[in-house]
């Protein structure tokens, strides 16, 4: 399979196998008017299998939602047909509205212009917790 070079754009790589689609569909690539490559269950040697996107512009990507989603991605942005700068994503240590707290008695619930804030608790564990009411994150641990 070919997939054209990009001359100014995105490549998410090291994407973990089967989560291109989260990945595309939480950061809206659906709704852009240029190129974008989705590539599933690609060999590679330090994953045995990864997903990558490559977007065919340079847009605005919330690296805090790609760490927190899938931590290990890579991001290179392209522009000229040159690599232009390489981030490697990891945990963030806040993360700010991308998960909602679930406790009916926090802070958040009752008013709802306070921002949704997690802390990272526990790297190893990836354990996220309320800046608030210190509740664990829905999901965390669990990715």
């Amino acid at each position: 399979m070919i997939i054209g070079q990009i001359r100014d754009g995105i490549v998410l790589d090291h994407i973990t196998a089967g989560r291109g689609m989260d990945i595309y569909n939480i950061l809206h690539l659906g709704e852009l008017d240029c190129t974008v490559a989705m590539i599933k269950n690609a060999e590679s040697e330090k994953k045995g299998k990864k997903d990558i996107i490559k977007i065919g512009q340079v847009i605005d990507i919330n690296f805090d939602v790609l760490g927190y989603i899938d931590p290990g991605i890579t991001v290179n942005i392209i522009r000229d047909g040159k690599l232009v700068k390489r981030e490697h994503l990891t945990l963030p240590e806040r993360v700010t509205d991308i998960i909602r707290c679930k406790n009916p008695r926090c802070i958040t619930t009752t008013e709802q212009e306070l921002k949704h804030v997690f802390r990272l608790a526990n790297r190893e564990k990836q354990i996220y917790r309320c800046i608030y009411c210190d509740s664990e994150a829905p999901g965390s641990g669990n990715r």
